[in-house]
């Protein structure tokens, strides 16, 4: 019981062969239902998750022999931190995993947005040929701000080292981070002086709603905004109204605040969201690659301890 560990999503097999070796025995579920897998969690030492299963306090209060919960990615908030650290159990997530695809497909959003890749492709396919109509913008020489520099944060600055941008970073909690990709500045540089705004910060009471129509009014020059981090800390509406203000030329959201169809349609604003030509969505897939797939959990195993460790 004391070495066992229960899966209930769906890892790389990588995992599996390195929790083996360091003398775990893996239950590999992950088709297992979130009432099934309760049922069954008092046997286990360690859960591994990715988003689907909500680790929250009936689930840790079941889990009489749980020392580790696993996550498959970097975000945490689909786990109950402040109560698994109130019973002694370690938490383990993978941001070394999957910041470079983060950080590329941030590159990639702002690249399209910025140049109008989604709308031209959509035109010549129905027959139109807009040159002028789709005339870009260079990044060369404009500035990126960065909100949150973990490793998310930081990977997307590294990928623009290249482009010859001046790239600005705020993250409430760390100082003295400037480095060779970034400079540490306050929020009101940020909000001063960005022609990019991009998100990589955790969902937190704090930064639930951040971006929204408040804080962007502030901005003094319009933006490009991409987020890759969490739905819920940008407004959607606040978002289109200030596309229509001409606050935000453009939004590259790979998360929403609703997500998965039926729900994400039964938004007051989705619609509207559908309809523009500013906005370029994808389905929350920013770090999640076939390469990723294994580096994260590769990293998860990394950092699993020896069981004779403990």
């Amino acid at each position: 019981m004391k070495n066992n560990i229960l899966i209930v999503d769906d890892v790389h097999p990588v995992f599996m062969e390195q929790a083996t070796a360091k003398g775990y025995h893996c239950d590999y579920k992950p088709l297992i239902k979130p009432d099934e897998a309760m049922q069954i969690i008092g046997d286990y030492a360690a859960l591994v998750i990715r988003s689907k299963f909500l680790v929250d306090k009936q689930v840790l209060d079941l889990a009489k022999n749980l020392r580790f919960v696993c996550r498959a990615g970097a975000g945490m908030d689909n786990i109950d931190e402040a109560y698994a650290a109130k019973k002694g159990i370690t938490l383990i997530n993978a941001p070394e995993g999957n910041m470079d695809a983060v950080g590329e497909h941030a590159v990639g959003l702002l690249l399209a947005l910025m140049n109008n890749f989604n709308v031209a492709d959509a035109q010549i396919r129905a027959g139109s040929w807009q040159r002028e109509a789709n005339r870009g913008y260079e990044l060369k020489g404009r500035t990126v701000g960065i909100i949150g520099y973990g490793f998310m944060g930081r990977s997307f600055a590294k990928k623009l080292s290249g482009f010859e941008v001046n790239v600005i970073a705020y993250d409430k909690y760390k100082t003295g981070f400037s480095d060779q990709y970034a400079r540490e500045v306050s929020m009101e540089e940020i909000v001063k002086h960005s022609d990019v705004l991009s998100l990589h910060i955790p969902l937190t009471a704090e930064t639930t709603g951040l971006v929204n129509d408040e804080y962007l009014f502030h901005f003094k020059k319009p933006i490009f905004l991409i987020n890759t981090s969490r739905g819920k800390t940008v407004k959607v509406r606040a978002v289109l109204n200030a596309i229509k203000q001409g606050k935000i030329l453009g939004a590259g959201l790979d998360v929403l605040e609703s997500e998965r169809f039926p729900a994400l349609a039964e938004k007051e604003w989705f619609n509207e969201l559908q309809q523009s030509q500013k906005v370029i969505l994808t389905p929350h897939v920013a770090g999640w690659t076939f390469d990723s797939y294994r580096k994260i959990s590769e990293v998860m195993g990394e950092k699993l301890p020896l069981v004779h460790s403990r």
